[in-house]
C-alpha cells in the first residue's frame, strides 16, 4: 500500500501548479517567486522542490498540462467536426474560438518564450515540450484526412501547426492591445480557411 505521501503527492503537485498559474500570471515569470507560489498553495518551500528542482521545471509541468487540456479539447472539436460535410473547415473554426483563459496563459507563455529565448539550456526544453505537443495534436488531426480523402502527405501537418499556432498566437497578441481593432480570432476566421482551400484539405471524398 502506498504511503500518505506518495498518496498526498498528486494532490500537493495539482496545487502547486495552480498557484504556479496565479502568481506566473500575477507577477510575471520575473517576477513570480517560489515563496510566493508556495505561499499561495499553502506549503513550504521543501514541498516544491521534492517536485521541482527550478522555477523553469514548474512552468514546464503547467505547459504539459495546457497542453493535455488542449489536447482533450481539439479531439473533442475532431469528435464532432468529422460529420460535417468540411471536417477541416469546422475544425479549423475552433481555434478561431476563444479559450476562458487565453489572455492569462498568452502572458504566461510569452514570458517565459522569452526567458527561453535568452537562456538556451531552457529553449531546448521548451521545443521539445512544443515538439509533443504539436505530436498529440497531429495524432487527433490525422484521421480527418480520411474523410476529406486527402492523403496524410498532402500537407506538412507539424509545419502547419506552426503556422496555425502563430496565426493564433500573433493574432490575440494584436487583439489584446488593440481590442477595438481586431476581435479574437478574426485572423484565423479570415485566413485560415483559404490556406486550407490551397492545401487540397477541405474536400470530403466522395468515395
Amino acid at each position: 500500500m502506498p504511503k500518505g505521501p506518495t498518496k498526498r503527492r498528486p494532490q500537493t503537485n495539482s496545487r502547486l501548479l495552480d498557484a504556479a498559474l496565479e502568481v506566473f500570471a500575477e507577477r510575471g515569470f520575473g517576477g513570480a517567486s517560489v515563496s510566493e507560489i508556495c505561499k499561495r498553495a499553502g506549503y513550504t518551500t521543501g514541498a516544491l522542490y521534492s517536485n521541482y528542482a527550478s522555477k523553469e521545471e514548474l512552468f514546464l509541468a503547467l505547459f504539459e498540462r495546457h497542453s493535455r487540456a488542449l489536447a482533450d479539447r481539439v479531439a473533442a472539436a475532431a469528435e464532432v467536426a468529422a460529420g460535417s460535410p468540411e471536417p477541416l473547415m469546422a475544425l479549423a473554426a475552433f481555434t478561431s474560438t476563444p479559450d476562458d483563459d487565453a489572455r492569462e496563459w498568452f502572458l504566461i507563455s510569452t514570458e517565459f518564450t522569452l526567458h527561453a529565448i535568452r537562456n538556451p539550456e531552457f529553449a531546448g526544453a521548451l521545443a521539445g515540450r512544443d515538439a509533443q505537443a504539436r505530436a498529440d495534436l497531429i495524432e487527433i488531426i490525422r484521421p480527418l484526412l480520411g474523410v476529406t480523402g486527402a492523403p496524410a502527405e498532402v500537407a506538412d501537418l507539424d509545419g502547419l501547426l506552426r503556422l496555425v499556432t502563430a496565426l493564433r498566437e500573433g493574432g490575440l497578441a494584436q487583439s489584446l492591445v488593440e481590442p477595438d481593432a481586431l476581435a479574437h480570432g478574426e485572423l484565423e476566421r479570415r485566413y485560415l480557411p483559404s490556406i486550407l482551400r490551397d492545401l487540397g484539405l477541405t474536400t470530403r471524398s466522395q468515395n
